[in-house]
């Protein structure tokens, strides 16, 4: 059998799968993981949202968290203790990714691609793809199985979600050359799109409606699909007024995001300025 059709066999057999099988079975998914071989999810031009999820990959993980054992894995003088399936991820000099001292974690069966810079302290969680030249700055957060494209930049404390179960389930992506700004929240499996910028604050979920002001229109998530923010749009924080019951009475406002413009020169040369660091 392979790997897909194992994996599939031992999710269907639940606590009664054979464990040193399963055990196995996790380990070689997280090396192909690691190595950016199979990815939870990946670019699918049939979709509507252009992107395809594997479920299978999601079940192996759970694999490797169930038939795991609690083991002590301190390092550096502090206590750390986990499932023995999950070990931080070590990739040499020569995988040309740096991660900067001062606290972060990668756990592995992540995938970091070459000249991926990590600025302590971030976490990447198992599952997670992080595309070339990606930079992951302090706080911020790439969640299990969330897919981050090349050239992205995470800034400070944003927090891409992950997600694992329900197995279906779509996780976050971040495509190519994207602007993920300060204390962003992206979450429930929300898409954006390449070269989109989403500015300091913003927090999307995968059923948030954001209001397109070029464009006249507020995008909402199709049945059964998530929130996809389109290419190229600057979204910013935005407010909205409470039209009905004691919310109108009291004159409060929502949080929304809103897309106030599409990139244009003048945004790119504000993003440039990070390749002063690399």
């Amino acid at each position: 059998m392979t790997l897909q059709e194992t994996i599939e066999a031992l999710f269907a057999a639940g606590a009664g799968a054979d464990r040193g099988e399963a055990r196995e079975a996790f380990r070689q998914l997280q090396e192909r993981l690691g190595a950016g071989d199979v990815r939870s999810a990946e670019p699918d031009a049939a979709s509507p949202t252009g992107w395809r999820v594997n479920t299978w990959v999601k079940q192996g993980i759970l694999l490797g968290f169930r038939f795991g054992d609690l083991a002590d894995m301190s390092t550096g003088g502090l206590p750390f203790y986990d499932k023995d399936t999950m070990p931080l991820k070590r990739p040499g000099t020569h995988a040309g990714v740096r991660i900067v001292p001062g606290g972060s974690a990668v756990r592995e069966g992540a995938y970091l691609a070459k000249g991926v810079i990590c600025m302590p302290p971030m976490y990447i969680n198992v599952g997670a793809y992080v595309g070339e030249g990606t930079l992951v700055d302090s706080h911020a957060l790439v969640g299990s199985c969330a897919q981050i494209g090349a050239r992205v930049h995470l800034s400070a404390g944003a927090q891409i979600g992950g997600v694992i179960e329900p197995v279906g389930a779509m996780p976050v992506i971040v495509e190519d050359e994207a602007l993920v700004g300060g204390n962003t929240g992206l979450y429930e499996g929300a898409i954006v799109k390449r070269r989109a910028v989403i500015a300091a604050g913003t927090v999307l979920t995968g059923s948030t409606p954001v209001y397109d002001l070029p464009n006249g229109r507020i995008l909402k998530p199709e049945a059964g699909q998530p929130l996809v923010i389109p290419e190229g749009a600057v979204v910013v924080p935005g407010a909205r007024h409470v039209t009905v019951g004691a919310g109108k009475d009291w004159g409060l406002s929502l949080a929304t995001p809103v897309i106030v413009k599409y990139r244009d020169d003048k945004t790119d040369t504000r993003t440039e300025l990070e390749q002063w660091i690399r």
